[in-house]
């Protein structure tokens, strides 16, 4: 049996969603729904996001309303009645009358362990907050955000060395094959969905810019690297430090402590450069990114702006 689906995304998230539905020939995709083509890049450039890239590449329908609901895309799927509406990281809430036109089933595919991260930056706060691991849970649509009964998860544990972008690509592929296995087992009612615990929810909000300055005085050193690898490459972390800003890319935790001050270079030579966090911890910085300028490996900084950095230099300004 072939079912009829309307597939919603918009980040790279969603591709390999969206290429497994376009492989499988159990499933016809009436249409694939994204956000508006967005400026991007110095240049600004209107850029397509990277679902519609691949839905043109397969032929597919694209929609792109601004805001779904009332929208003339909302109309036309409510008129088709598609067996399934699969969504992976849309960027809209969907209206009840949309979820109540699906035949069999609207399906969510979240980059978390519901009712853990409801809302937009799951993998974000997972890291930011030490988590051992995250994973992705389908589940089925209701008008709150992420709050509808789960179907089915996987768990992926975080590594000492993802951020968001390699934590995504797990995800991505983990969210696939789930979502490709449990497609078949809503369409035959053999599914005995949970629903999530209300005293459990924790939320991840959209990423702010205030979220993304680094705070040496008040973050140990384990915490910079939590924070720094939870928001590269999306939102960069960064800090004022000698009346510049620098985006860090990479560091790694030391396991001596130090009596410096937050901030103070602590050890520098040629190829290295450590720097007192708070609670008497110590950041090796690996990469970073002065403004203005691409990201280097640290020696390339020292043999160039960074030359006259020295020991005992209160370096970082929070």
């Amino acid at each position: 049996m072939t079912y009829r689906v309307v597939f919603m995304g918009t980040p790279q998230f969603a591709v390999p969603i969206l290429e497994a539905l376009v492989a499988s020939n159990q499933y016809e995709i009436l249409a694939v729904v994204t956000q508006p083509d967005r400026p991007q890049g110095r240049k600004k450039t209107l850029t397509a996001s990277p679902v519609k890239q691949v839905a043109l590449e397969h032929d597919l329908l694209v929609l792109q309303p601004g805001k779904i609901g009332q929208s003339e895309a909302m109309n036309q799927i409510i008129a088709w009645q598609p067996d399934f509406i699969i969504t992976a990281a849309f960027g809209q809430f969907l209206p009840t009358k949309l979820l109540n036109s699906v035949k069999i089933a609207a399906v969510n595919t979240h980059a978390s362990l519901l009712p853990k991260y409801r809302g937009g930056a799951p993998v974000h706060y997972a890291i930011m907050n030490g988590e051992q691991e995250t994973g992705v849970s389908i589940m089925y649509m209701v008008k709150e955000m992420d709050a509808g009964d789960v179907i089915d998860v996987v768990r992926v544990p975080i590594q000492d060395d993802d951020n968001v972008g390699t934590m995504f690509e797990k995800l991505s592929l983990a969210g696939r094959d789930l979502l490709m296995a449990t497609l078949p087992k809503i369409a035959s009612g053999q599914i005995q969905p949970v629903t999530q615990d209300p005293s459990a929810v924790t939320f991840s909000p959209n990423i702010s810019h205030e979220q993304q300055q680094l705070h040496f005085k008040d973050e140990t050193a384990q915490q910079l690297d939590w924070h720094i690898r939870g928001l590269y490459p999306t939102h960069p972390a960064y800090m004022q430090a000698g009346g510049q800003r620098f985006k860090l890319v990479a560091v790694k935790v030391l396991k001596e402590s130090t009596d410096q001050e937050p901030g103070t270079i602590v050890a520098k030579d040629k190829k290295t450069l450590t720097v007192a966090a708070a609670n008497h911890t110590q950041l090796l910085i690996l990469r970073l990114q002065p403004a203005g300028k691409p990201a280097m490996d640290i020696a390339a900084y020292l043999n160039g702006g960074g030359r006259d950095l020295s020991v005992g230099q209160a370096w970082v300004e929070d």
